[in-house]
């Protein structure tokens, strides 16, 4: 069992779609993160009639491990619905998640991202933010 596979069948037991109540919806999109000693951490999306209270599977998965460990470095995702992802299908984490990836560690900047799950297709999120609009500051901070 390769590693995307072993994400795979984690974040696929996240997978329930539910109301929890009239207001929010969870467990349809599901992720995994392979953090950088190895640990592998899922999660979900859980949505509500507000908006603002809204998280990704990603984040989900990431503040799991943040919470857990204090880890900040992702070196491989996967996130999908249904069934596995498939180049050219919705599957490459949403805007705030590339973000939060980045400003959560600038190693991030080569986790890989699963796109297609039968070719193995990855992308690095550098690759999804090439011009990071915040760079600068991690080349002037010292601490991180």
């Amino acid at each position: 069992m390769d590693i995307w596979e072993k994400l795979y069948l984690q974040a696929k037991e996240e997978y329930n779609p539910n109301e929890v109540s009239p207001f929010i919806y969870a467990h349809h999109v599901v992720s995994a993160v392979e953090m950088e000693d190895g640990r592998i951490y899922t999660g979900f999306c859980i949505e509500s009639a507000c908006g603002v209270m809204d998280l990704c599977a990603e984040r989900v998965a990431i503040l799991k491990a943040y919470m857990e460990t204090g880890e900040t470095t992702i070196k491989r995702l996967i996130a999908f619905r249904d069934v596995p992802p498939k180049e050219g299908e919705d599957n490459i984490p949403c805007g705030a998640c590339r973000e939060f990836l980045m400003q959560l560690n600038e190693k991030n900047k080569e986790t890989e991202i699963l796109i297609d799950y039968e070719k193995r297709k990855t992308l690095k999120l550098k690759e999804l933010l090439p011009i990071w609009w915040r760079e600068k500051r991690y080349k002037n901070n010292k601490t991180v």
